[in-house]
């Protein structure tokens, strides 16, 4: 088995600065418009929605939103996140859980999974799992909103964007890799600091198609509604597409 195919908390955290220091990713993200998004989209497919769970709720910078419209859980793989989140918004539920076999012992009238937090389960299996996991926490007419890359991104020469963070002003330059085979697109990061500072993380990404996550979703007992993405109908930017489907089983 290859090491892609082994999602843990530790591994993950290794591997990218804004799970090592869950404040820049805060500071960085602060712009961020997926609970906006998400509001959009449940408010257009079920209005009548009063309780949600987060799969993969990171710092719970979007849940802290959702949870002024909604009665909210939050589950995270990683306890780092799953610790600062309780300690900056403490008035949460975070939860540390892996939604590949977590089992709260609840359903809700919506589950979210953002951040393309399902992009990080690489195998086939571990994602069949987790669509399981949806559906053990869902009932009829159950909304599930998923934010995930439905293409990768390629690039031939280096990327480079300058940003303000918490630690000061850095240039980020970032270079990706796609691996046709196993569907992973690796994003590489150098951050140089305007303090002299400098850090890199590397970042991999399973990449489902818009049929793939269809399937992964039917089989699982979810008919997809619409998957959105930043050339559709909702105002959005940033990577990544916004699969939208309902429990009827």
């Amino acid at each position: 088995m290859s090491s892609l195919d082994i999602v843990e908390a530790a591994h993950l955290e290794a591997s990218n600065l804004f799970y090592r220091d869950p404040g820049l990713y805060d500071s960085v993200q602060a712009d961020s418009d997926s609970a906006r998004i998400c509001r959009v989209l449940i408010d257009r497919h079920r209005p009548d929605a009063r309780t949600l769970l987060d799969f993969g709720c990171g710092t719970g910078r979007d849940l802290e939103q959702l949870a002024q419209h909604f009665d909210c859980t939050g589950v995270d793989l990683q306890p780092g996140l799953v610790d600062y989140a309780r300690r900056t918004r403490s008035e949460l539920d975070v939860r540390v859980g892996d939604m590949r076999t977590v089992r709260l012992g609840c359903t809700a009238d919506v589950l979210v999974c953002l951040g393309n937090s399902l992009a990080y389960v690489y195998d086939n299996t571990d994602v069949q799992a987790t669509f399981q996991t949806f559906a053990a926490h869902a009932r009829p007419g159950t909304l599930l909103v998923l934010c995930s890359p439905v293409a990768p991104i390629e690039s031939l020469s280096p990327q480079q964007a300058h940003v303000e963070t918490r630690l000061g002003a850095a240039t980020v330059t970032i270079t990706y890799e796609w691996d046709l085979r196993t569907q992973v697109n690796t994003m590489r990061r150098h951050w140089a600091f305007d303090s002299g500072e400098e850090c890199r993380d590397t970042i991999r990404r399973r990449v489902l198609g818009p049929r793939e996550l269809e399937l992964y979703a039917r089989f699982a007992g979810f008919e997809v509604l619409e998957i959105v993405n930043e050339a559709g109908a909702l105002p959005v930017s940033g990577p990544g597409a916004y699969t939208v489907a309902h429990y009827h089983q």
